[in-house]
């Protein structure tokens, strides 16, 4: 008798699995990215990150990011979900800051008119744990301006010229830049 009523119970239940299983997946709120810059020597940095979005998850209205969102004056993980990372495989220097090869963690401290990179040596962090200006290999400055049209995405990328890459981020109406040079 048990086992009459065990069966269609095991299979009702690996019905349900597997169709849980085959269901589209959803797309993330915050899917992710990459950027990367290739020097003329064949060094290279890439950063792999999360692009949130402008619209809110539950409203799609839009939000207001920075001043909003993203406080002025404290440290943003700069994405979403797990710690925007920032890998190079030769010595760099970022806003004339010495940046050996390795791994690092980005985060910045956005402000209306002028933003901070913060270079992090400790990595593996997820969201919003900042571990601290103890584990800070640089604070270096990145100009802030204006876009031309609002970017609903946000978006790190590299635009190479000569021995340099400038390190831009985009999201709602600003823009944060910073040199590497090699």
């Amino acid at each position: 008798m048990k086992k009459a009523v065990l069966i269609p119970v095991t299979l009702f239940a690996l019905a349900i699995l597997a169709s849980a299983q085959m269901s589209p997946q959803k797309k993330p709120l915050s899917p992710p990215a990459s950027a990367e810059c290739k020097f003329s020597d064949g060094k290279t940095i890439k950063m792999d990150y999360s692009s949130p979005r402008i619209n809110d998850p539950q409203t799609h209205q839009p939000r207001k990011i920075f001043g909003g969102l993203v406080p002025y004056g404290q440290i943003w993980r700069t994405g979403a979900n797990a710690s925007t990372t920032f890998v190079t495989d030769g010595n760099v220097a970022v806003g004339g800051t010495a940046v050996p090869a390795g791994s690092y963690t980005i985060f910045t401290v956005p402000n209306a008119d002028s933003w901070t990179l913060v270079i992090s040596k400790k990595t593996g962090e997820w969201g919003t744990d900042y571990p601290g200006e103890k584990e800070d290999l640089a604070r270096v400055p990145m100009a802030a301006s204006k876009t031309a049209a609002t970017v609903d995405n946000f978006a790190i990328a590299f635009d190479p010229s000569g021995s340099k890459c400038t390190l831009r981020m985009e999201w709602e109406n600003t823009r944060a830049s910073v040199d590497i040079t090699k």
